[in-house]
């Protein structure tokens, strides 16, 4: 894939020009070590005559009480949010989530026959507007930018925090009376940013993909003060797929409980330190090789005490890279790191500029090593020169 030579002392990779890194997504893969690690502490066996039911108990009707149980465990522990009066609802991650979200908060026995507008500040979640108009609903649609919305009536807003490109913390942007929130928190866990508050808003959107890294398992949940949204949203659940799968949903409560344990004891087996040490490598590499030449240029985030690690000095390091092109002749910055073989998020799908881009910081060791190597190339010829920079890599 990549050969070897040396430059002024220096290991310089010569990149195939055949070879393609996929960063659009954000698949959390950069954790397979750490759980490779867990193996024996996190296996589960099921017998052939468990879970045979639709359902679960009278009072979750989805949700199995062992998950219940470790996902307010959990909370506790790290304490980024309440659970106590709250009501979870479980969902085939948080993408079926923000959709029984949208209908639980515009119900159909609404008098108004006007579909509810949606809206988040931009840069938004690229695929809000995607969900929100998928389905085709006379309930609600997409009406874009928050900070631009000035129409009377009622309104939904997704917050999402910390912000999916972005990385900053956010808080709602319209702030009219017949408006509801939706505060999408998938990325508030200590490997990503400070806990700087346990929050308490109406409606929480989690997903145990980007909490531990485990994507494939496809569980979500929802923490919902009010009890008739939370019996509408389990409803949307119960129509679209009658519920969740039972063998993930004690997959998670499994992991999660592996995962509230390790928090007690600081360490290697620690998941959150783990995690928190990894993304920071990451940043530090990739900000020392965007500063060699100034061609790109990434957001900085503020230090802040966390009430998880007890720490004055802990910054965010999230898990996309919101990166902009400084140069003026590249309009596209998606489309030119496409042509060096790097496929990224386009600025245009969160509602920006197309000088960003969004890149997943979270993917295999060795595509992250070879996108910060392809980087280089990129910088170190765009001036019609050969420039290396001694980066760790």
């Amino acid at each position: 894939m990549v050969d070897k030579e040396q430059a002024g002392g220096v290991n310089i990779s010569k990149i195939s020009p055949h070879v393609i890194i996929n960063l659009d997504h954000g698949d959390p893969t950069m954790f397979e070590s750490y759980w490779r690690k867990m193996s024996e502490k996190c296996t589960l066996v099921i017998s052939g005559s468990q879970f045979l039911s639709y359902f679960s108990d009278s009072k979750n009707v989805f949700l199995e009480p062992e998950l219940e149980n470790e996902i307010k465990r959990l909370h506790r522990v790290v304490g980024n949010a309440s659970v106590d009066d709250y009501h979870v609802v479980v969902g085939t991650g948080s993408t079926q989530l923000l959709q029984a979200t949208l209908y639980a908060l515009c119900s159909p026995s609404d008098d108004d026959s006007n579909p509810v507008n949606v809206v988040s500040a931009v840069p938004y979640y690229s695929c809000y507007p995607e969900l929100t108009n998928f389905l085709r609903s006379g309930l609600y649609k997409w009406r874009g930018d928050a900070r631009t919305y000035n129409e009377d009536g009622p309104y939904i807003e997704f917050v999402t925090s910390p912000n999916n490109p972005d990385g900053t913390m956010r808080e709602a942007t319209v702030k009219k009376g017949q408006g509801k929130l939706v505060h999408d928190l998938a990325y508030y866990w200590p490997q990503y940013t400070p806990i700087t508050s346990c929050v308490g808003y109406d409606t929480m959107l989690f997903t145990f993909s980007k909490c531990t890294g485990h994507a494939g398992s496809r569980i979500g949940w929802a923490l919902v003060k009010d009890e008739d949204v939370a019996k509408k949203m389990t409803e949307f659940v119960g129509i679209n797929t009658i519920g969740v799968s039972k063998e993930s949903q004690i997959r998670a409560a499994k992991i999660l409980g592996h995962v509230s344990e390790s928090c007690l004891n600081p360490g290697p087996d620690n998941f959150f330190e783990t995690g928190q040490i990894l993304m920071a490598e990451r940043w530090e590499k990739l900000r020392q090789v965007v500063a060699q030449r100034g061609m790109f240029s990434l957001p900085h985030y503020p230090k802040q005490h966390c009430l998880f690690t007890g720490k004055f000095s802990t910054q965010a390091h999230p898990a996309f890279a919101w990166m902009k092109c400084n140069k003026e002749d590249i309009e596209d910055c998606e489309k030119f790191l496409r042509g060096h073989k790097i496929i990224t998020r386009n600025g245009r799908r969160f509602g920006c500029d197309p000088k960003y881009v969004r890149v997943s910081l979270v993917g295999k060791e060795e595509e992250f090593k070879l996108f910060l190597e392809r980087l280089l190339a990129i910088q170190g010829t765009s001036n019609g020169i050969n420039h290396v920079c001694r980066v760790f890599l």
